[in-house]
């Protein structure tokens, strides 16, 4: 779905948005009906870390496009777009830590 979304960002308003949804997405009624408890593949554990994976991905390029541009080998605009691109997978990052240190200090307040 993330690469759907990915997909969608990249075009404009009117032109392959049915391309964009088609491939390798799931509509609402294609959906299984889990039952409580059922295991849908994915885990937190794994969502995290592949999101963590993916804000290395970014600030790795973000630096590879840094280089190409002080060499001369990559334009201005592919360079800035690479390090907002990994700006915003950082600043991403960063909140989703704050929410989780946030919600465990919820739990640790609660009491039992």
């Amino acid at each position: 779905m993330i690469d759907s979304i990915k997909n969608v960002s990249s075009l404009s308003l009117t032109r392959g948005l049915n391309e964009a949804f088609s491939s390798n997405s799931v509509s609402a009624t294609e959906t299984p009906q889990l039952a409580p408890g059922e295991n849908t593949g994915l885990d937190f554990a794994s969502v995290i870390g592949g999101m963590a994976k993916d804000a290395v991905n970014n600030i790795k390029q973000a630096e590879i496009s840094s280089f190409q541009g002080l060499k001369g080998q990559a334009t201005t605009r592919e360079v800035v777009d690479a390090v907002l691109n990994a700006e915003q997978s950082l600043q991403t990052a960063m909140a989703l830590r704050d929410k989780i240190v946030s919600a465990y200090l919820e739990i640790t307040k609660m009491q039992i």
